[in-house]
């Protein structure tokens, strides 16, 4: 389901309000009157009648109601109804994920009105809770993006310490404002603003600070005396205060006012909480209560430690017992006289106030500074429940959130699974608020941003495990026959297993300060007589650490269920009554061994069908304890009733093993560099990461091959002024040194009356013109005598662009670089790596990636770049596909260092020959190094003391250098006699480092010689050897505890495909490593990505949409201004196709091989253009069709797609060559069955390269792309412009559109995308006479042919066809080549605890899709 489509959403037709646009806002009239019967009757009261149906909100939202009518139309002076409905479709737009804020940037004075307006809306008591409720999501979208300054502008007074005049007592704030002289400055501030207004201005400054207050008390107004209908409007309304709470700018003033109005109690006492049917309110009650507690300074944004909270508390403590003693120490003294941890226990503490009536409770409340009285309207009275409620919250010592965390698990049960505010998440619509938190623009701190990370996570990986369960059990079809109280099995999953109870073999003794077991051992029998090998193979593979699910499977009534899965009230309707989580030790046969141990009886491998499989596994200690605890208690045994074991798929099933590195982070006191910390929690200034503002910029960079001559370089700094080192040859050939010059006048302080975000936003305004750079250069030392010695150098001419990004990614700091389809990043990226590893010899860099493929293709790069093959590392599971001669895997590289071993210990041997020195000195490393003690090293000294002497002459430089006989394989003359003596000098130097590097490697070996097992070789040469490491961000998340304690020690960081990754798995790979005295080490990050593509996939509408847990740290570091470097060449695509996409890139150009190879000049052969938006009109009656929800199909644009295809390949398009890309699963799934059934197995066509979807497409290109929009009725995703972006730059030569043009023109978010491809015909136009590859030039005048919808197309295929079938017959053609029928398989993409580290096995039979709402993800 597309975001917020409410089950009984029905409202007037789309016609009827599609006739209303065309009467008063579509078409093509200048001016648009605004007529106030129009607002009133035909909209608002057909709205208000249908109680404003989501249907009928998202059609006139998609018309442009807003865009084209109401907001041009506005003025201070329109009614209340014109307000309310712009207010209602910007919560449509908000729902849908749209932008809302750009319609208004051009006239910030309206949109201020506007704004007001909204403001004072939702203070009218008047208007209905439902109205207010729309009101409320308006004003909390607007807190959501204080990024814009727009917006920023408007709320950022409402928050301000001007809040404070509606605090209990003066007494009260000046005891505040004594904490801190900035709050006294800024309240003197806010003081004289006031004062030095006009009345008008007054009037305003008073609304400012008192709306906040006056919505606060009408809330609690609603809980205390509201109607039902109001409970909506008040879960909303917790939502806005907690998202006020969550964001320091919001948060500095606002918890000040919410403790003095004894917020948290007040809620907690309020009849609407209480009630049962209220859950949710309650769920949203508790985040708040997190989040107002949370242990921060409000003002100074640092973060309480836990004994620094501690003291605290006694503190506060000490203060209550001191005053119980002087005032009250006839009922008090044994409170006053109590040790601390007798008196922070809420029971405890409750016990001594009941010694106190109502009147000494007050005033103890009164004394201790609590407010004890009300404002009239509120209808608030301070009760006995209330004075005693506020004192046991502000005294009782509570869990810290890391306390809470460490307390939650890890492993789902039945009862996790099936919690209500889980299932809650699941039917989200968008209509009312979760209980989740949300990832914003700012962190309170890291603590704050990894706790929400790991609840969401969380709940993300148990929802996918019910649904995934649940599905198992669907397929199993457990039932009962004749009153049996067996349950058996009717159906089958290759996942599944029917099992008996399994045997608890051991029960270790808890762990010291632990109440469970350390471990429950348990064994599993599985019978795989009737298993197809294939299936039986998939059990047999199961390794250590894989995690099985132990259920209890019953008959259930799912009968309601559709595609799968359908709204699940609890296990018994589901059929899932229990689960317990396993991890597998071993897999044995019936013999009991090992499966992967040979068996006597195999012969090649083969022997009898196994009947037995016996499953070792650890069960879940602390559910273990709770179920005996609960079986002592006469409840049943859990056990008794497994009646079948599942697995999950490899790729999906790290979910333990990350969910474990976020919890252990989150209880931890991670350490974020310092230089990074306040960037990345989203304060202060956004540029103080980069390298101009850091104290260890380097001045002079050796940037080494990166600019390959003279004349690039000066075409890499335009309007710079270069500088040589040398005068006298200016020209000089790399490498070079970069040394900035520039002079850069001092930055006057600003105003203290400016907020700190607008001094982020100043440009470059301080910094002179005049720019300067020194360029110097060095002398490359020769490597020796050999042509392998040569380096390998720099062969890509990059763009000025390109080149300011390796700068500064070479550079300490922080760099994003923002590269565009086609644009290069992936070099850049490999750039920087070289030049640090040549720059930083000492350093060691981590390179992280999305997905396996983005990882391989940098690292392949890298591989071909002047890098020891030694110094490289790749770990994860991906490495198997490195297109390399050598493995660069952890036991890859340990056989290369003793593979080189041989070799070097060879040269050794030659080299003792050159001496005629005895013995086995090339016998192991060990005896190399003496020899190079004994005879290499004495020898070079003698050479080099005859090269010093001041009477030695080439001559007598030849004949005493000691190496003739061992360089008498390299090219001759080794040293020319007409060499000068420099010439002879450097010859030598490099064959000196040439002898050296051999018992450098040698000695760099040595440890692989003595350590004995695998294990110790491998952590070796992770920990010691390798500088540049690669890994995925799953990788990372899975082996973070056990690379951390390996003492693993990086100093740099690369991360590719950064935008499409979720912000825990950007910062899991800053966290490998445990900190250096207290600060972690890292002194560079490169993130590098796209945040105008699509963002991380997340599967679940809750989360993806109100959670924001598709935010990346990408994309929310460049909504909070920090520097970009926005590469901006291409050199991929056509230059007509990148134009499609221009429009999101303005500055993109293109490189100059689009402009001159023949491949971009000539046209497509058959097709009269490049690139065309084909209508395709319904076919057989019927457009966009569902066979099941949220499964989109369009069987037209299926058959149009492939008959496009057959004509291309009929033309002599190779398949490899052309990808067919839709925006639906459900269209991929019947694209590819009208394949299969029309292409498979005929050699004039085969199969296409991939049939995929745009989200799994992403990263990737091909030649000629056919693009299926499915959508008839609205545009649906393709509303998102991330995934329209993705799906217009996936082609380099040739594009084809398939959709409805009615529906994709009138969408105002989209129209610049499709108004090129508008601009030609909306017909295929194709020419005759032409073959692949064509002669014609893409400008050429050609006559062509109009393809008339989707008979006409099939048809003239069909014709081609047969006449070129009877060619073959006749022998007047050839069949074209064979390639692979086998559809490349994009969809094994790995992200947070779905993939990566395992191969896809596919889903169970069918291989099932999951999809997201209408979405595949």
């Amino acid at each position: 389901m597309e975001s917020g489509h409410g089950v009984g959403d029905v409202g007037l037709g789309r016609e009827q309000w599609h006739q209303l646009a065309e009467k008063h806002w579509l078409g093509s009239q200048k001016s648009r009157k605004i007529r106030v019967e129009v607002i009133k009757k035909e909209i608002w009261d057909v709205l208000e009648k249908e109680n404003f149906a989501y249907s009928n909100l998202l059609t006139l939202e998609g018309l442009g109601l807003l865009e084209s009518y109401l907001w041009p139309g506005f003025n201070e002076n329109v009614t209340n109804h014109h307000v309310l409905l712009m207010a209602i479709l910007l919560t449509a737009k908000a729902r849908e994920k749209l932008t809302s804020w750009d319609l208004f940037a051009s006239d910030p004075v309206r949109f201020s009105a506007f704004f007001r307006r909204v403001l004072a809306l939702s203070l009218d008591s008047s208007l209905n809770a439902s109205i207010r409720h729309h009101l409320l999501i308006t004003i909390i979208h607007a807190f959501q993006s204080l990024d814009n300054a727009l917006v920023r502008k408007e709320c950022a007074p409402l928050v301000s310490i001007s809040l404070w005049h509606n605090m209990a007592t003066e007494n009260a704030r000046e005891e505040k404002l004594d904490a801190n002289p900035q709050l006294r400055k800024a309240w003197r501030a806010s003081s004289k603003r006031y004062e030095a207004a006009d009345d008008q201005g007054k009037a305003k400054l008073r609304f400012e600070r008192s709306w906040l207050y006056s919505l606060l008390v009408d809330f609690l107004g609603r809980l205390y005396e509201g109607s039902t209908g109001d409970v909506e409007y008040c879960e909303r309304f917790l939502e806005f205060v907690a998202d006020l709470e969550s964001q320091m700018p919001t948060r500095r003033y606002v918890n000040t006012l919410l403790r003095d109005l004894n917020f948290l109690s007040l809620i907690k006492l309020s009849p609407m909480l209480n009630r049962r049917d209220n859950g949710l309110l309650r769920d949203l009650y508790i985040l708040l209560r997190h989040y107002v507690l949370f242990p921060i300074n409000d003002h100074t944004g640092i973060r309480y430690s836990r004994e620094e909270s501690h003291n605290m508390h006694d503190k506060d403590l000490a203060r209550l017992q001191g005053l119980a003693l002087k005032s009250f120490s006839e009922k008090l003294t044994i409170l006053a006289l109590s040790n601390y941890a007798s008196i922070d226990l809420r029971a405890e503490l409750e016990g001594h106030l009941r010694t106190l009536d109502d009147a000494e409770l007050e005033k103890l409340t009164s004394m201790l500074g609590f407010r004890t009285c009300y404002p009239k309207i509120s209808g608030l009275n301070t009760t006995r429940d209330l004075s005693q409620e506020v004192l046991l919250s502000a005294f009782e010592r509570t869990k810290t959130f890391q306390e809470a965390v460490a307390d939650m698990s890890v492993l789902p049960t039945e009862t996790a699974l099936y919690e209500e505010s889980l299932l809650r998440n699941e039917v989200y619509d968008g209509s009312r608020p979760l209980a989740i938190p949300k990832l914003n623009l700012q962190y309170l701190s890291s603590g704050d941003f990894l706790w929400r990370s790991f609840i969401l996570h969380r709940c993300e990986q148990f929802f996918e495990i019910r649904r995934y369960l649940e599905d198992v059990i669907k397929r199993v079809r457990p039932t009962r026959s004749g009153g049996c109280p067996e349950i058996g099995f009717e159906g089958f999953s290759k996942v599944a297993l029917p099992v008996t109870k399994p045997a608890i073999l051991e029960t270790a003794p808890p762990k010291v300060g632990s109440y469970e077991p350390a471990f429950v051992r348990a064994e599993i029998t599985l019978n795989v007589t009737r298993l197809a090998d294939n299936v039986r193979k998939d059990w047999d593979a199961l390794r250590p650490e894989d995690s099985v699910f132990l259920v209890c499977a019953s008959p259930g009534k799912a009968d309601g269920m559709t595609n799968g899965h359908g709204a699940i009230e609890g296990p018994d309707a589901s059929g899932l009554r229990a689960v317990r989580v396993a991890e597998v030790v071993m897999v044995l046969d019936e013999n009991g061994r090992p499966v992967r141990e040979p068996r006597p009886d195999q012969v090649n491998g083969h022997g009898p069908r196994p009947r037995i499989r016996r499953l070792l596994v650890n069960l879940d200690p602390v559910a273990f304890e709770d179920d005996i605890s609960r079986k002592g208690k006469g409840l049943p045994d859990v056990y008794e009733q497994i009646n079948l074991v599942v697995r999950r798929n490899k790729r999906e099933n790290n979910f333990k093993k990350i969910l474990e590195t976020i919890r252990s982070l989150t209880v931890s006191e991670v350490s974020i560099p310092a230089w990074l910390q306040d960037v990345f929690l989203g304060f202060g200034d956004p540029t103080a990461a980069t390298h101009q503002n850091l104290p260890n910029n380097i001045q002079a960079l050796d940037i080494r091959d990166t600019i390959i001559d003279w004349q690039h370089l000066l075409k890499s700094f335009p309007g710079v002024q270069i500088e040589s080192a040398n005068e006298v040859n200016e020209g000089f050939d790399p490498p070079y040194v970069v040394e900035d010059k520039s002079s850069h006048a001092s930055v006057p302080p600003r105003s203290s009356k400016k907020r700190r975000r607008d001094e982020a936003e100043q440009d470059t305004e301080a910094i002179q013109a005049s720019k300067r750079v020194r360029i110097s250069t060095y002398q490359t030392p020769s490597q020796g005598p050999y042509p392998t010695d040569a380096p390998k150098v720099n062969e890509v001419p990059f763009t000025p662009t390109q080149v300011q990004a390796v700068i500064s990614g070479t550079q300490p700091g922080l760099t994003i670089i923002v590269g565009p389809p086609g644009t290069g990043k992936t070099d850049v990226a490999t750039q920087i790596i070289s030049n640090i590893y040549h720059d930083f010899p000492t350093q060691r860099t981590l390179l992280i990636a999305h997905s396996n493929q983005a990882l391989n293709q940098l690292f392949q790069k890298i591989t071909k770049l002047d890098i020891d093959g030694r110094h490289l590392l790749r770990l994860g599971q991906g490495e198997a596909d490195l297109d390399t001669s050598e493995s660069f895997s952890k036991y890859g590289r340990v056989e290369s260092f003793l593979d080189n071993r041989a070799t070097y210990l060879a040269e050794v041997d030659r080299l003792a020959a050159n001496f005629g020195a005895p013995g086995a000195h090339g016998g192991s490393c060990e005896t190399a190094g003496y020899f190079n003690l004994v005879y290499v090293k004495p020898a070079w000294k003698k050479f080099w003391d005859t090269v010093h002497s001041t009477s030695s002459s080439p001559a007598d430089i030849i004949a005493s250098f000691p190496f003739h006989h061992y360089f008498q394989t390299a090219p001759q003359p080794l040293l020319p006699e007409q060499a000068s003596k420099d010439e002879l000098v450097n010859i030598a130097h490099g064959c000196e480092r040439h002898i050296s590097k051999i018992f450098s490697e040698l000695e760099d070996i040595r440890p692989f010689e003595i350590l004995r097992s695998n294990k110790d070789k491998t952590n070796y040469l992770m920990i010691k050897e390798a500088r540049i490491i690669a890994m995925t961000s799953t990788h990372a998340a899975m082996r973070r505890e056990e690379i951390a304690q390996l003492g693993f020690h990086y100093d740099n960081v690369v991360m590719e495909e950064a935008a499409q990754i979720t912000e825990i798995e950007n910062f899991i790979p800053l966290a490998l490593q445990h900190p250096k005295d207290g600060q972690s080490p890292l002194q560079r990050i490169v993130l590098c990505g796209d945040h105008l593509q699509n963002s991380p996939i997340v599967q679940n509408l809750a989360f993806r949409h109100f959670a924001n847990l598709e935010q990346g740290l990408f994309l929310r570091l460049v909504r909070l201004g920090v520097p970009t470097i926005n590469l901006d060449a291409q050199g991929r695509a056509r230059a007509s196709l990148a134009a499609l996409y221009r429009w999101r890139y303005p500055n993109l150009d293109n490189l100059p091989n689009v402009q001159t190879q023949s491949e971009f000049l000539r046209a497509n052969a058959g097709f009269r253009y490049d690139y065309q938006f084909i209508d395709i009109p319904d076919y057989k009656g019927r457009g966009e069709m569902q066979p099941s929800p949220h499964f989109l199909q369009n069987l037209g644009e299926a058959e149009y797609a492939v008959a496009l295809y057959q004509y291309l390949r009929l033309l002599g398009y190779p398949a490899s060559k052309i990808s067919i890309l839709t925006t639906y699963a459900g269209q991929r799934a019947l694209i590819r069955d009208v394949l299969t059934h029309r292409c498979a197995g005929n050699r004039l066509f085969g199969m296409p390269r991939i049939v995929s979807t745009v989200d799994k497409y992403q990263g990737e290109q091909n030649d000629y792309v056919i693009l299926s929009l499915v959508r008839t009725s609205r545009p649906g995703y393709l509303r998102d412009l991330r995934r329209l972006t993705v799906a217009l730059s996936r082609a380099r030569l040739g594009l084809y559109i398939l959709g409805r043009r009615t529906t994709f023109e009138s969408a105002a978010e989209i129209a610049r995308a499709f108004e090129l491809p508008l601009q030609r015909p909306d017909k295929l136009m194709i020419t005759t006479g032409e073959m692949f590859p064509a002669e014609r030039l893409l400008d050429d005048d050609v006559a062509a042919t109009e393809m008339v919808g989707v008979e006409h197309l099939g048809q003239y295929v069909y014709e081609m066809t047969q006449a070129k079938v009877k060619m073959l017959k006749e022998g007047a053609g050839v069949l074209p080549p064979q390639e692979p029928e086998q559809l490349l398989d994009v969809d094994k993409d790995d992200d947070l605890g779905r993939g990566g580290e395992a191969e896809d096995e596919g889903n169970d039979e069918g291989d099932v899709e999951v999809e997201v709402k209408g979405e595949e993800v």
